[in-house]
């Protein structure tokens, strides 16, 4: 479905992104993993169309879609939920979740789709006519992730959908998420901490200063020393 292929990105004069290759299949849940600044934002925001390769290809559905801008690739059937959330403040929660449905036209109502990004988060229907002012940070994020859906995408892109989260609400935006993927969609989730990783996670890649060190399987990841000492799962690890 989705297909990174040795893609380079510079930033001014910053080469962040070097040969980076992943893949997103049907259906499947893909995890980004890797430190602060190690190239998980970067690589999201190239696929979206905010960042051009320098070289490399991002394909979805076997058609490049590097060079084209974002909200032509939103139209292709990406939905993005940045790590900042990136939600409208002077509209409400109502009108945030409505607008994507203006943005992508599919064969499903308008009308279905918002109710189910209710459905998934329905914390968010008693928060319908409040502003992002009024709102916390964990309901943002579900706002962010509610407003992605809503697109009817086909693959969603999560930056960082637990960072910053207290305890007591992850457990909802986990919820949400699961539910996405039981509804069909595929999902690829870029996370700095691999205790945030979904346990149904079907494929993990580890990135390191702009380069991808593993790919394979969780359980693989976990019982290798090196990559635990670069995401943080080791004991005594920071």
């Amino acid at each position: 479905m989705l297909s990174v292929r040795g893609i380079d990105v510079f930033i001014q004069a910053s080469h962040i992104l070097r040969s980076v290759s992943l893949e997103v299949g049907e259906r499947e849940v893909v995890c980004l993993v890797g430190r602060n600044g190690a190239g998980k934002t970067t690589t999201l925001r190239t696929v979206m169309g905010f960042h051009r390769p320098h070289a490399g290809r991002v394909e979805f559905k076997g058609r490049p879609i590097h060079g084209r801008r974002p909200y032509e690739i939103a139209g292709l059937g990406l939905g993005w939920a940045p790590e900042d959330g990136a939600i409208f403040a002077d509209l409400t929660v109502a009108e945030n979740i409505e607008i994507s449905t203006w943005t992508r036209r599919t064969g499903r109502p308008a009308a279905g789709r918002i109710e189910l990004a209710y459905r998934v988060f329905p914390v968010l229907r008693r928060y319908a006519k409040r502003k992002g002012p009024q709102m916390s940070g964990g309901e943002r994020k579900m706002l962010s992730i509610a407003r992605a859906l809503a697109l009817d995408p086909e693959i969603l892109l999560l930056d960082e959908p637990f960072e910053g989260l207290s305890p007591a609400i992850i457990p909802a935006v986990s919820d949400g998420i699961r539910e996405i993927t039981q509804l069909g969609h595929a999902i690829l989730i870029a996370e700095s901490n691999i205790h945030h990783v979904p346990p149904w996670t079907s494929r993990l890649y580890v990135i390191e200063r702009g380069e991808i060190v593993f790919a394979g399987a969780p359980a693989d990841a976990w019982r290798d020393p090196r990559l635990l000492r670069i995401i943080g799962g080791a004991p005594g690890s920071v």
